[in-house]
């Protein structure tokens, strides 16, 4: 890999080449991946930025690792979705909305304390046109961006989850079901 920079014109550009497949670092990347909901949506819940397993699979929690899907099987006491249509439309079913807090980003790898240079997404037009009762974070970097970036647009408040990344070793799946459990029923039933 290589990484380096130029000046053209005054304006200095940041460029890198990849060789077989390293991860950049510094690198400005594009959420790839569109937001999930529909009318009936009644929370919507904010992950950070796509891993990059997500990013390839083109798909949130795509690294199956990630509890985020069995942890909202068991607070809805339902299978565990294995396809992106299946996880589509165990969302919809169950009046969830998902999307990212940033828009775009420079990050390295997955490492959300590594993300800046920020641009967040216009979640608006979710909180508008849909059913929106109450905003959850899925990660305290979620939590500080929505609060930073999307908070003071939209006037609704987050209510920040533990995370279910396996960087997350201190919560076990029972106890992140539990707490998932206790917040999210509240609002959806």
């Amino acid at each position: 890999m290589y990484i380096g920079n130029f000046t053209f014109f005054t304006i200095q550009f940041k460029f890198a080449i990849i060789i077989s497949g390293d991860i950049l670092k510094d690198y400005k990347v594009i959420h790839p991946i569109e937001p999930i909901w529909n009318e009936n949506s009644k929370i919507l819940i904010l992950g950070s930025f796509p891993s990059v397993k997500s990013r390839k699979m083109n798909f949130y929690y795509s690294h199956p690792q990630n509890r985020f899907w069995r942890v909202l099987a068991g607070v809805f006491d339902s299978e565990i979705p294995c396809t992106i249509e299946e996880k589509r439309l165990f969302l919809i079913k169950n009046n969830i909305a998902l999307w990212d807090v940033v828009h775009s980003c420079e990050i390295e790898g997955s490492s959300d304390s590594s993300i800046k240079n920020v641009v967040a997404n216009d979640i608006s037009g979710i909180i508008n046109f849909a059913n929106i009762n109450a905003v959850f974070t899925n990660v305290k970097t979620a939590d500080k961006l929505y609060i930073k970036y999307i908070e003071p647009k939209v006037k609704m408040k987050a209510i920040c989850l533990p995370s279910t990344s396996p960087a997350n070793a201190a919560w076990s799946l029972e106890r992140l079901i539990d707490k998932w459990d206790k917040e999210l029923r509240g609002v959806i039933l």
